[in-house]
């Protein structure tokens, strides 16, 4: 059996503007497997969400999926009529949205809005989708569910309207669920629960997840795999533990070391230097070039290609990290 349940092959997602094209998505490859979780983290803008986005066709002008192929259990999504994607969004792949402010509408209902995904994608009659809310809203850790089907989202706390939309994302049973930064709005101690809970519940029911994040402390303990990305490239790539202990690539080693350790005694945080470059105005060769310090004149003028330094261990660096050393390489 085929345990791939999801393979992106060569996606590419440009936005075309007044000012030029945005390349936010060039030239993704990656696959997720039943019961996995890949998290996918890097900086605002480096195209993590449209990636999300892009699996499930939510891309709207001036946003333009090129190229590429999106096989969602061997179907091409990229081939599908809008019907046949409609039938997918909710019932195969669901998506869990940043803000759960603003994914609940104001003026209705917990339970109708819960019900309307059970309406769509099954067949249950109407006592069977009341208590199919109540089961989800008790799955999902919210207390007194049959009372709280009546309630409106603002007498909802912020982490538990975010409860809601996760039992909104798994009401018709979907495959593959999308979380796009689900706990940005949240407070830390409320960040964890949801994580927590996310986890949960994915592997309670052998489903898959991809997880978007630009934090890599969120993930490193739930994420089975990690794709670290940098304006629209996948940079590095691996398991958990690898991306995490043995980091390769510059950018990864700089996001990880500028997340606080309580064991140890810093006055300041390190810091990647520099800034994102301009969308408009990619620099020749690597992206990461002009914020690296192991940056060679081969950097600024050859993009480097993935390459595999261990087992599922993929890198785009010229100079990766615990490779040969940094002058040798060079000079070759």
């Amino acid at each position: 059996m085929n345990d791939t349940l999801l393979e992106v092959k060569n996606l590419r997602t440009y936005f075309h503007t007044f000012k030029g094209t945005v390349k936010a998505v060039d030239d993704v490859s990656f696959s997720v497997g039943r019961g996995e979780i890949l998290a996918i983290v890097g900086e605002s803008g480096g195209g993590k969400s449209v990636t999300g986005f892009s699996v499930i066709r939510l891309i709207e002008e001036p946003g333009v999926i090129e190229s590429g192929e999106i096989l969602f259990e061997g179907r091409d999504v990229m081939k599908l009529s809008e019907r046949e994607v409609d039938r997918l969004r909710g019932k195969e792949i669901s998506m869990i949205f940043q803000d759960p402010m603003t994914s609940l509408n104001p003026v209705y209902t917990i339970g109708r809005q819960i019900e309307e995904s059970l309406l769509l994608h099954t067949k249950l009659n109407r006592e069977e989708r009341r208590a199919a809310c109540i089961d989800l809203l008790r799955s999902v850790g919210i207390s007194n569910p049959e009372s709280r089907l009546k309630a409106y989202p603002h007498q909802f706390s912020g982490g538990m309207r975010q409860r809601v939309v996760i039992a909104i994302a798994l009401a018709a049973d979907p495959k593959l669920i999308i979380a796009d930064e689900p706990t940005t709005a949240l407070d830390v101690t409320i960040q964890a629960q949801i994580l927590r809970l996310m986890a949960d519940l994915v592997r309670a029911k052998n489903r898959s997840m991809i997880l978007v994040t630009h934090d890599l402390a969120v993930v490193s303990e739930m994420a089975d795999r990690i794709n670290v990305m940098y304006c629209g490239k996948i940079v590095e790539t691996g398991s958990a533990r690898k991306v995490i202990d043995e980091s390769a690539h510059p950018y990864t080693k700089g996001l990880i070391d500028s997340i606080p350790d309580l064991e140890r005694d810093r006055k300041r945080l390190n810091t990647i230097k520099g800034i994102v470059p301009n969308m408009f105005e990619l620099p020749e060769g690597c992206n990461f070039a002009p914020r690296c310090a192991r940056a060679t004149e081969l950097c600024f003028g050859v993009e480097p290609e993935q390459r595999e330094i261990g087992a599922g261990h993929f890198v785009a660096c010229h100079f990766p990290l615990g490779g040969p050393a940094h002058e040798e390489e060079a000079r070759s």
